[in-house]
């Protein structure tokens, strides 16, 4: 064990259940993310043409935008949670090395949730000044999904902790990695893709209404998801052999159950290619949405091995008690029946 890394603390349940629950809810964010993020692209990219579909495209975007923020941030606190449970000695270091860009996230997003709340609510009186707001928010998001992919980096790496003693002020990023930018692409490409397909799924249940549009947005959305993925898996596997050695073989054999989920993904990445060209909506909607677990859980089988040397989630040390537990999964019942009440007044509403 490094000394730079502190003493965990103890767990009220086998390790297990966090893991369980993390794998369980950070795909639920990432969906929600790769919505909120392929919408605003989309939006933005159909307010930059001159028919009528895309303009009403980016009108009804415009009034879904400020609840897809709303969604990934409020997906995003459980996951989040879950990991500093499991790995709070690797993440709160961390974010302490890169303090300044990490306590950035909230002014950031707070400046890009209401940039999209006026561009709702004052969509026609903004007129092209909307596209400023719409633009900007879009780049924040992905400055926030830079900071993020720093500190998810950093924390598999105390050796690049060292660098404190150089650098006090919270201003560190770990750009010397060279799994950092493959990593955000992969992300952030992939978010395109996946809200690509969101669109078109959108567009989709607004067929009964406005055929026009839905036709339109249907074939922008569907030709972004696939092309995008293209594009995504040459990344993913950029991604793939920028990790170190060790890290990569746990997909080649080294673990059975992560090389069975890779070539699955694999397989799933090459399905949703083949239904994503024959704009098969639902069905690419449901391929892909389990395409996100696998790759959570594969996500997960890296921090595992970057972690190796320092650390297994296996040695943290259990002092029963098991009431919050119950308490959490209670509670976790009770804010999915609000949240599917509250999207049920949505939908009657608009």
């Amino acid at each position: 064990m490094s000394p730079l890394i502190p003493t965990p603390d103890t767990l009220p349940v086998a390790w297990g259940w966090f893991q369980f629950l993390l794998l369980l809810t950070l795909p639920f964010h990432l969906l929600a993310m790769n919505a909120m993020v392929g919408s605003a692209a989309l939006a933005l990219y159909a307010r930059f043409r001159a028919d009528e579909p895309s303009h009403r495209l980016a009108h009804e975007l415009a009034k879904i935008l400020p609840f897809l923020v709303a969604f990934t941030v409020n997906f995003g606190v459980a996951p989040l949670l879950f990991n500093q449970v499991l790995y709070g000695h690797f993440l709160y270091v961390s974010s302490i090395l890169m303090a300044v860009f990490w306590l950035a996230v909230i002014p950031l997003l707070i400046l890009a949730y209401y940039a999209l709340y006026l561009y709702d609510f004052r969509f026609n009186s903004l007129g092209k000044a909307g596209t400023v707001f719409l633009a900007m928010s879009l780049l924040i998001f992905f400055v926030i999904a830079f900071i993020y992919t720093n500190n998810m980096t950093l924390m598999l790496l105390p050796t690049q902790w060292v660098a404190y003693f150089q650098n006090a002020a919270g201003t560190l990023l770990n750009l010397s990695d060279p799994t950092l930018i493959p990593r955000y692409l992969h992300f952030m490409i992939g978010a395109l893709a996946v809200g690509g397909l969101f669109v078109a799924l959108f567009g989709k249940l607004k067929e009964n209404r406005d055929r026009e549009m839905a036709d339109a947005v249907v074939r922008l959305g569907m030709n972004a998801f696939t092309w995008l993925t293209m594009v995504q898996i040459l990344l993913g596997l950029w991604f793939l052999m920028a990790l170190p050695k060790k890290v990569m073989l746990i997909f080649m054999g080294g673990d059975t159950v992560a090389t069975l989920i890779f070539l699955l993904g694999l397989i799933l990445a090459i399905l949703v290619l083949v239904t994503g060209l024959k704009k098969k909506v639902y069905l690419t909607t449901g391929l892909a949405v389990v395409l996100v677990f696998l790759m959570s859980f594969m996500r997960a089988y890296v921090r595992m091995g970057f972690h190796e040397p320092y650390f297994s989630v296996r040695s943290l040390v259990v002092v029963p008690q098991y009431s919050p537990m119950w308490v959490f999964f209670l509670s976790l019942v009770a804010g999915l029946l609000c949240i599917a009440w509250m999207v049920k007044k949505v939908v009657e509403i608009r």
